[in-house]
């Protein structure tokens, strides 16, 4: 990050505090509250109750070398993120039943010392998961979603990413291939995650209260990946759509009702052209992800066990320059939280990931995160993490390294 870009972050949250703590000094930096700017008096409970929900947060990621097989060189990188919300419930506001508006956006900066270390040089994965889509203002989310037979079907379109809704899974770990949805990671050239939005609508059906079936079809446009337009709402440049099915079942197990949350889907694009205007066949994938908390404890469900799988598959076309030829990938993660009496909201974690390319050179890349997550306040998480990738970039005499990382994140 250069010096003008951390000033501006600096600027803004110093105004932002400085001009809240001058008039509700007592407001703000409340460890209870989950916001650092705390309720402003109660009018933000008040604009919440009149449909109106605003946020901001700050996520920034730092990575640093640690060790490794191949390079003495231990560099340091720092990537983060701005997000500003507005979540609108058009019930309140206009009267619509059943109605909400999301408008988000956001602003990546920085850099990924996967792209400026040596002894990373080629990873498939990223230590900096907040890295990536362009270092710019996007406009992240412009949607509008609609419920209607009681709450049983809902219709959402307008401009959004593909795992806002599908192959959706949380985001903890600062390591890429333990961090979201993963099919965008890896068909990203036609699949875009998020920051990037595109022109899309999603509809959704609850088969039962824990089951529900969807289907969605998103503009694809590369223009969207465009640093300069990052608020393009045009449809020029256009040439087909991604259009994903999924089934989503959130059972609740045992006599504690532990939750769960298991995803089977498949995409098919109908993109037939790369960036080079050559023909190439149409992409498709298919991905199954669980996650089930395991124990709870001594009947508080807050703490306890969580595990999480993730598996991806994807067909590869060797004259496609935009294919990565990953071909599959799998991760694994658990999560303890409450592990001490003392720290209720604390979490300690570990991952493993595999993402496997084809090719005569190429095998897998592994990639390992253990973090322990700190809640100071309600309102601010920190992730001290260390990270391990093997054979770096699917190589089967790739290079090893350790890198040690801090994962913080805030909301205003």
């Amino acid at each position: 990050m250069d010096m003008s870009s951390l000033i501006f972050r600096l600027s803004i949250c110093t105004m932002m505090v400085s001009g809240l703590t001058q008039v509700h000094a007592e407001d703000a930096f409340n460890a209870k509250s989950p916001y650092m700017l705390g309720d402003w008096a109660g009018e933000r409970t008040a604009l919440k109750q009149k449909g109106y929900d605003f946020s901001l947060e700050y996520t920034g990621e730092l990575a640093n070398l640690l060790d490794s097989k191949n390079s003495s060189s231990h560099g340091t990188a720092y990537s983060d993120q701005i997000k500003l919300g507005a979540n609108l419930d058009l019930s309140k506001i206009l009267g619509w039943n059943d109605t909400q508006a999301q408008l988000t956006i956001t602003h990546r900066s920085g850099q990924n010392l996967t792209n400026t270390s040596d002894a990373l040089n080629g990873q498939l994965s990223s230590v900096q998961e907040v890295w990536g889509r362009g270092q710019t203002w996007r406009l992240t989310d412009l949607w509008i979603k609609k419920q209607f037979f009681y709450q049983a079907l809902d219709i959402k379109v307008g401009r959004f990413g593909e795992a806002e809704d599908f192959n959706s899974f949380e985001c903890n770990f600062q390591n890429l291939a333990l961090c979201g949805g993963q099919v965008g990671n890896w068909e990203g050239d036609q699949w875009y995650n998020w920051p990037v939005s595109q022109w899309a609508a999603r509809v959704k059906y609850n088969v039962e209260p824990n089951l529900y079936v969807q289907v969605g079809a998103f503009e694809h446009n590369p223009e969207n990946l465009e640093r300069g337009k990052g608020f393009n709402l045009s449809t020029d440049g256009s040439d087909g759509a991604v259009i994903p099915v999924e089934v989503v079942w959130q059972p609740k197990i045992s006599t504690e009702a532990l939750p769960g949350e298991y995803r089977l889907g498949y995409s098919y694009s109908t993109v037939d052209k790369n960036s080079r205007n050559v023909s190439v066949s149409h992409k498709q994938s298919t991905w199954i992800s669980a996650k089930q908390q395991l124990t709870a404890h001594h009947g508080d469900l807050s703490r306890g066990l969580t595990g999480s799988f993730s598996t991806s598959f994807f067909d590869n076309d060797t004259k496609n320059i935009d294919d990565s030829q990953i071909s599959n990938m799998q991760n694994i993660g658990l999560t303890y939280t409450g592990l001490f009496d003392a720290r209720p909201q604390d979490e300690i974690a570990l991952g493993f990931a595999r993402i496997h390319k084809s090719g005569a050179r190429y095998d897998s890349e592994y990639d390992a995160e253990l973090y322990y997550g700190l809640h100071p306040t309600n309102w601010l998480t920190v992730r001290p993490n260390v990270q391990y990738v093997r054979h770096i970039g699917a190589l089967k005499d790739g290079n090893n390294a350790w890198v040690g990382g801090v994962k913080l994140i805030t909301a205003f």
